[in-house]
């Protein structure tokens, strides 16, 4: 049996880091869009032909081996993000996983044929760091930042929760029990 370094050298790679690849590279080809359809990640796959031959575990990890956000079946990657329109989309640092999910989320560049490594990179330096530039959040509580700020302005703190005490018990004068 071969180690995945020598596996890589002889152009093999994981069924789970081959739809990691399609679904990265659709998200360059297409970076407007924001997920894709199992189909158009199948789709890539057959078109990238990153393996010699269609293998059978390919949509199992595009549909749940490989979905961060769904119960684990046997894989628990987290490489992937399925959106409730049933279309999925590369996972994020900070997107909600199942929490029995505690795989990987991205391949190992070891064990990546060397065509595919640039993809890691684009990965951090733009996927998921570009994605926070452009305001959007990775969860409906980060959505609420900043919510109701314009209430608060010019409030002190500290005032506000005095004024509010002060209402709580009678004034007591020196030595009195409370």
């Amino acid at each position: 049996m071969i180690d995945a370094v020598q596996a890589v050298k002889q152009g093999h790679i994981l069924v789970a880091d081959e739809v990691w690849v399609a679904l990265a590279m659709l998200h360059q080809k297409h970076p407007q869009r924001d997920s894709f359809s199992a189909k158009e990640i199948l789709d890539q796959v057959k078109l990238e032909a990153a393996y010699p031959e269609a293998r059978a575990g390919i949509q199992a990890h595009i549909y749940l081996h490989n979905v961060a956000n769904l119960a684990p079946n046997s894989a628990r990657y987290r490489m992937s993000y399925k959106l409730d329109d049933d279309t999925y989309r590369l996972y994020r640092p900070g997107d909600a996983a199942h929490p029995l999910r505690k795989g990987k989320t991205v391949p190992h560049r070891t064990e990546l044929p060397e065509k595919y490594q640039p993809l890691l990179d684009w990965y951090e330096s733009e996927y998921c760091v570009g994605t926070r530039q452009k305001g959007r959040r990775t969860s409906w509580i980060d959505e609420m930042w900043g919510l109701g700020k314009h209430i608060w302005a010019g409030v002190d703190p500290d005032e506000y929760v005095a004024s509010l005490r002060e209402d709580w018990e009678p004034n007591r004068g020196p030595g009195e029990e409370h």
